[in-house]
């Protein structure tokens, strides 16, 4: 039985021995150069090279895997340097061993190590020994095995997500040639092209949620405020991940029955997870715990792909050129003077690999061998392409370049798929798009947070140090500010007037804060919290959701303030007398009625905005102020909380608009609207393709403070 591999090289059976005994003929010649050419190491004997070649050889094949069980992490926080120089321990202590070796400090075994590794990797290269063969030759005995059993004909499904790629962005990177494979796909027919429509959280968190687990009910960003705990959730938290997904899962996720979740905030009652926050260990509920006793451990996606000292080396290149790209990239646009642009300084450059090159290789690796393994339906991140576009912008050229990787990545995948045990279906799409602008706080000279906080009363000198997560500094607020909280729009005039007729405005008394909290307040009594486009503010002295009337009167000068502001688009508030009530600059909208007064604030955020944030105001954690940022349709810009360039989190232009790209015979009923339409579009495709529904989960789900007290 033969095969033929990407290279159109034959693999026929017994060439395992001829490989091996090659790969030591060279491993022996390439420590005799090395005993020639360098210092501090020599071998003075004939039959050393042969001996130390081999002891390498059961080194990295046996040991080293052994190893990399409980040091993945070594390997992955520097970039792969930490993983050789655990290699030269090695070697200096195998060499050590060898009578007549010398070999004379650490140093010069860690070079080694790297020179052997080049040497194992130019071997694989020039044999055509790569992840995608090795995959190929397993699976051709895989398939020899299975030849008298009855095969899983069930096509699978793998769903590649390309974290905040929206769908104004891949057409046109399709169209300009950053993304061939999917223009292949498209230009053969084979896939078609759907938009979606995202909720009014428009980022992972709440995306990732509902489609993986049905539901994305009162998640309001990727972090928000819960009064009754004085909490701030995070989806980037592991044990808020790990109530999140407690909230949400029945047992009956997309994942559920044999599916794997690689590099995912949540686990989509995947029995194969790696990589997923909401999974690791300790943090997972108690009521879930031996539903996952079958779970890769944390770490395993790691280890599986730095056991290859090979992988080690060229991750360990390919990050040090990556961090080049970034440092060119950024310096270029400070030439250029390209705007916007932010700060990327600091450790950004050394932190970026983590997203565009090891885990994108890492979760590649995973997915391969979960192909090789017949699992029925993998769904992977991709994060590389929303983490540069937030520093670089959303189509810039260093972006873009990151995309044509993953792209690279997922045909690498759809040859792997070709030879599984079962036939696959691949699926690309987006969690959200993203919105270009300049940040709040660059453009304005605050944060949202000291704007809010000034506002409501807390002095200048109290404001320091606020929003310093943000990079923003609290530089003089600019005349455009200055002209916004004066007051010259229809609403905020309205606005003054009714604390006026309550003869509030010249004696405002307010409520005390009490004792500070968990969160960090912003003017006592009042919490901030952020997601991209959207800030939210939260009166801690109130019980429940604060309303309109009270806000007047306790704080006269916030809502005029904010709503004339030029950088708030829309705020969202409760009203006691209208119910949720959207106020812009020059109208507002009762959504209970849906009656309009002056301009309509939600005009240009999109045709589903009215309803989108009627659903957002019935959650239970619902902040008393909701505010997104501004959206200018004719420049297509919005300026974001965060200190982003490309932002997502809210509604305004592309950052609501993902992508799915599906295979033809799966079709769409027009565009879906909301995360929760996904789950219940992917799974029709299950069931179409013939998997079995879920079971689900029959014990009860447990008390969040199992979740918050791990």
């Amino acid at each position: 039985m033969t095969t033929t591999s990407r290279n159109g090289r034959l693999l026929r059976g017994g060439r395992t021995l001829a490989r091996a005994v090659l790969v030591w003929a060279v491993a022996t010649g390439a420590l005799r150069l090395l005993d020639v050419w360098l210092d501090g190491f020599a071998l003075t004997r004939w039959w050393q090279p042969t001996v130390c070649a081999l002891m390498l050889g059961v080194l990295t094949a046996v040991v080293w895997p052994l190893v990399m069980r409980i040091a993945w992490a070594v390997a992955f926080f520097t970039l792969g340097v930490g993983s050789f120089l655990l290699l030269g321990a090695g070697v200096l202590a195998i060499f050590k061993t060898i009578p007549g070796v010398e070999i004379d400090n650490f140093e010069t075994a860690v070079v080694v190590a790297i020179a052997m590794a080049g040497v194992g990797a130019l071997i694989s290269s020039l044999l055509a020994v790569d992840e995608d063969e090795i995959f190929f030759r397993r699976a051709v005995r895989r398939r020899r095995k299975r030849d008298q059993a009855d095969a899983d004909d069930t096509p699978g499904v793998l769903f590649l997500q390309i974290d905040g790629l929206g769908y104004d962005t891949v057409r046109r990177a399709v169209r300009d040639g950053d993304m061939p494979t999917f223009a292949a796909w498209l230009e053969n027919g084979t896939h078609t092209l759907t938009r979606w429509h995202t909720d009014w959280s428009s980022q992972t968190g709440a995306s990732v949620c509902a489609i993986l687990h049905g539901s994305n009910h009162d998640i309001l960003g990727f972090r928000w405020y819960e009064k009754d705990r004085d909490h701030v959730m995070a989806c980037a938290h592991p044990s808020d991940a790990a109530e999140i997904e407690r909230r949400h899962s029945d047992g009956r996720g997309l994942l559920s029955g044999d599916g794997a979740s690689r590099g995912n905030l949540f686990s989509g009652d995947a029995p194969h997870v790696s990589l997923t926050m909401s999974s690791i260990p300790m943090l997972v509920p108690k009521g879930l715990r031996g539903k996952r006793r079958g779970r890769d451990r944390v770490g395993a996606g790691y280890y599986a792909y730095f056991a290859n000292p090979v992988n080690a080396l060229r991750t360990l290149v390919v990050a040090l050129i990556d961090v080049g790209r970034e440092l060119s990239a950024a310096s270029k646009q400070r030439r250029a003077d390209v705007r916007p642009r932010i700060n990327r300084g600091g450790l950004y450059p050394l932190a970026r690999p983590g997203t565009t090159v090891i885990a994108r290789d890492v979760v590649v690796s995973a997915i391969i061998e979960d192909i090789l393994a017949g699992r029925p339906v993998v769904y992977a991140d991709f994060l590389g392409y929303d983490e540069v576009a937030h520093h670089s912008g959303i189509e810039r050229f260093d972006t873009l370049a990151v995309l044509r990787t993953i792209d690279q990545q997922i045909a690498r995948l759809h040859r792997a798929s070709k030879l599984g045990p079962r036939p696959y279906r691949i699926v690309a799409l987006s969690d959200h798009g993203q919105t270009q602008g300049w940040a709040f706080a660059d453009r304005f000279g605050e944060t949202i947070e000291a704007l809010v906080g000034r506002l409501c009363g807390t002095s200048e000198a109290d404001m320091v140090g606020h929003g310093k997560r943000r990079q923003a500094e609290g530089w003089q607020i600019n005349a455009a500010l200055a002209e916004a909280t004066s007051g010259g729009g229809l609403i905020a005039r309205r606005l003054r007037s009714r604390v006026e007729q309550a003869e509030c405005s010249g004696d405002h008394p307010r409520t005390s804060s009490g004792k500070p909290g968990e969160v960090t307040r912003v003017a006592p009594g009042v919490v901030v919290v952020v997601s991209g486009h959207v800030a939210m503010v939260s009166f801690t002295d109130h019980e429940g959701r604060v309303e309109l009337e009270t806000i007047e009167r306790e704080f006269p000068e916030l809502l005029p303030a904010l709503v004339d502001h030029p950088g708030v688009g829309f705020l969202l508030v409760r009203s006691a007398e209208f119910g949720p009530v959207v106020f812009g600059r020059d109208g507002l909208r009762r959504l209970a009625t849906d009656v309009v007064i002056g301009d309509d604030p939600l005009t240009g955020y999109g045709p589903h905005a009215a309803d989108l944030i009627q659903r957002v105001d019935t959650f239970p954690h619902c902040a008393d102020i909701m505010i997104n940022s501004n959206y200018d349709p004719e420049s297509d810009q919005a300026s974001p909380f965060e200190p982003h360039v490309g932002s997502h989190g809210g509604m305004g232009g592309p950052q609501a608009r993902g992508f799915i790209l599906h295979p033809r015979e799966l079709g769409t009923d027009g565009e879906p609207v909301g995360a929760e339409s996904l789950h219940k579009l992917f799974r029709g495709w299950l069931t179409t393709l013939g998997h079995p529904e879920p079971a689900g989960r029959e014990t009860e789900s447990p008390e969040p403070s199992d979740v918050v007290n791990a």
